[in-house]
C-alpha cells in the first residue's frame, strides 16, 4: 500500500531522524531556492499572475512574495497566492536545484509551499521547518524514481507532476495531520496532477510549479480539516502511478525512506537553462579559454560540433529561439554564448542575447550528433573549427554542478548574491543569505523576511 507507507513515513519522521549531511543539503537546497525565487520575480511570468490574479485573492497578506519590494499589498500576499507566486519565480529561470536521477527540481514546489505556510502559522521552528522540508522533498523524489524514466519520455513536466505531492507532504507535516488524513492530502494532490513538457521554453513551464506547489499545499489543508479523498490515490487500479506512467515500482523505492536519502543527491545549477545544457556549455566556455590563451580570434570559428545525449534534442533542440526563455531550451544558443562569451548567467538567456546579430550567426554554426553509447546526460564533447582550419576540443567526463562536480560552497553563495543583489541591493543580499543559511536554527521561520 504505497499510500498508507509514504503518509505513515513522513507522519513518524522527526528532526533527529535527520543526519547532519541530510541537514546540510536541505539548507543548501533551500537557500539555493530562495535565491531563485528573489531573482527570478524580475522576469515577466511571475509579475504578470500577480497582477492578474491578487485581485481575486481576499486572504490576509501573511505570507511573502520574496522578490517583490514596496508596500505590504505588493510585497505580501495569502499564504496560497504567494505558494503561487513563489513557485513561477523560483523556477522562472531554470536555475533552481535537480535531482538529476530523474531531472526533478525539488525545491520550488516543496518550499514555495512550506514557506507561505510558515509565514502563515508562525511562529514555526527552523527543525520543524527542514523535517517538513526533508520530508516533502523525499516523497517527490521516491515517487519520481518510481515512474523514471517512462512518465518523463512520454511527455510529463516531471517537477510538477511529483511536487504538488511533495507540496502537500511538507505543509501535511508542518500543520500536523495523523496518517489518514496525509493519505488524504497525498490523493487531494494527486488528483491535481499538472505539466507536460509541450511548454518548456515559455511562462507556462514555471506556471507548473506555481500551481504544483499551490495545489498541494490546498490539499494539505484541506485534508486537515477531513476532506477526504482515496486513501489508495497512488497505487490503486485508477490511481496516479498507473495513470501517469507504463511502470510503477513504488514499494521498491518507499522501502528506502530514511535510509537512501534523495536530498543528498540534489544539485545545484552554474547556468540558467535546461540542465542537460549544462556539459556543452561548459566544454564551451573551456575552449573559449583556451583560444584566448592561445591567441585564436573567436569570431573566426568556422564549425561548431558537439556530441551529446540524445536528450539535449529531445528537452533543448530549439535550434531558432526568439525569446530569452526559449534561448534557455536552445543547445544551439547554449553552445554560442558560452564560446562567444566565456560564461552563461542570466544575461546571455534574454530576450535581447537571444536576438543579438553576432549570438544568432554563432547559432548557425552549431551542429549537433547524438551518441548515446558514449555520452550520458552530464557528458559532451565539443569541436570548434578555426577559418585557418585548426582545431580545439574539449570532453567534459561530469559538467560542472553534477554530483561528482558539485559547485563549492562559495559558489553557491556568488550565485546567491548574484541574483539577489539584482532585486534588493548588495547589503540585503548578504543579509538574506545570512537568514536563509541559518533557517535550520530559527525559533520563527516566519519571521524570516524580517531579517532582510
Amino acid at each position: 500500500m504505497a499510500t498508507l507507507q509514504l503518509a505513515s513515513w513522513a507522519v513518524r519522521l522527526t528532526y533527529p531522524d535527520l543526519t547532519s549531511s541530510v541537514v546540510e543539503a536541505a539548507v543548501n537546497s533551500i537557500y539555493n531556492w530562495a535565491g531563485c525565487a528573489i531573482g527570478g520575480y524580475a522576469q515577466d511570468a511571475p509579475r504578470i499572475a500577480q497582477a492578474t490574479i491578487q485581485p481575486f485573492f481576499g486572504g490576509p497578506p501573511t505570507s511573502s512574495i520574496l522578490g517583490a519590494n514596496g508596500s505590504v499589498s505588493e510585497a505580501y500576499a495569502d499564504a496560497q497566492l504567494a505558494a503561487f507566486l513563489n513557485g513561477i519565480a523560483s523556477h522562472v529561470d531554470d536555475y533552481d536545484d535537480t535531482h538529476l536521477e530523474t531531472i526533478i527540481h525539488p525545491a520550488g514546489p516543496v518550499a514555495s509551499a512550506l514557506l507561505s505556510v510558515a509565514e502563515w502559522q508562525s511562529p514555526v521552528a527552523g527543525h520543524d521547518f527542514i523535517t517538513a522540508f526533508v520530508a516533502g522533498v523525499e516523497a517527490e523524489c521516491k515517487l519520481g524514481l518510481s515512474v523514471t524514466p517512462e512518465h518523463y519520455n512520454v511527455g510529463w513536466h516531471i517537477t510538477s507532476t511529483v511536487g504538488s505531492i511533495g507540496a502537500s507532504v511538507a505543509v501535511g507535516k508542518l500543520i500536523g495531520l495523523d496518517t489518514t488524513q496525509m493519505q488524504n492530502a497525498i490523493g487531494l494532490a494527486a488528483t491535481q496532477v499538472v505539466g507536460m513538457q509541450e511548454f518548456f521554453g515559455s511562462m507556462t513551464k514555471s506556471f507548473h510549479i506555481g500551481r504544483a506547489a499551490s495545489g498541494g499545499m490546498l490539499g494539505a489543508l484541506l485534508a486537515k480539516n477531513n476532506y477526504t479523498s482515496s486513501l489508495q490515490s497512488l497505487e490503486a487500479t485508477y490511481g496516479w502511478l498507473h495513470v501517469v506512467s507504463t511502470r510503477e515500482n513504488a514499494t521498491a523505492y518507499f522501502d528506502q525512506l530514511g535510509e537512501i536519502w534523495e536530498i543528498e543527491k540534489n544539485t545545484f545549477k552554474p547556468f540558467p537553462c535546461g540542465i542537460v545544457l549544462h556539459p556543452t556549455i561548459d566544454a564551451a566556455m573551456q575552449l573559449h579559454k583556451e583560444a584566448i590563451q592561445q591567441d585564436k580570434d573567436i569570431s573566426s570559428v568556422k564549425s561548431i560540433n558537439l556530441q551529446v545525449n540524445s536528450q539535449v534534442l529531445i528537452l533543448t533542440g530549439k535550434t531558432n529561439p526568439t525569446t530569452g526563455l526559449e534561448g534557455k531550451f536552445s543547445v544551439n544558443h547554449a553552445a554560442a554564448v558560452g564560446l562567444l562569451y566565456g560564461e552563461a548567467t542570466p544575461t546571455y538567456f534574454t530576450d535581447e542575447a537571444v536576438t543579438n546579430a553576432t549570438v544568432v550567426e554563432f547559432r548557425k554554426k552549431v551542429n549537433v550528433t547524438v551518441n548515446d553509447e558514449r555520452f550520458a546526460k552530464d557528458q559532451a564533447m565539443v569541436t570548434i573549427e578555426f577559418s585557418d582550419g585548426s582545431t580545439l576540443e574539449k570532453h567534459i567526463e561530469h559538467a560542472i554542478g553534477s554530483l561528482e562536480n558539485p559547485l563549492t560552497d562559495a559558489d553557491l553563495k556568488k550565485k546567491f548574491l548574484d541574483q539577489v543583489s539584482r532585486r534588493i541591493g548588495e547589503v540585503r543580499a548578504e543579509r538574506a543569505h545570512t537568514a536563509f543559511k541559518g533557517i535550520g536554527d530559527m525559533a520563527d521561520v516566519g519571521q524570516l523576511r524580517l531579517l532582510y
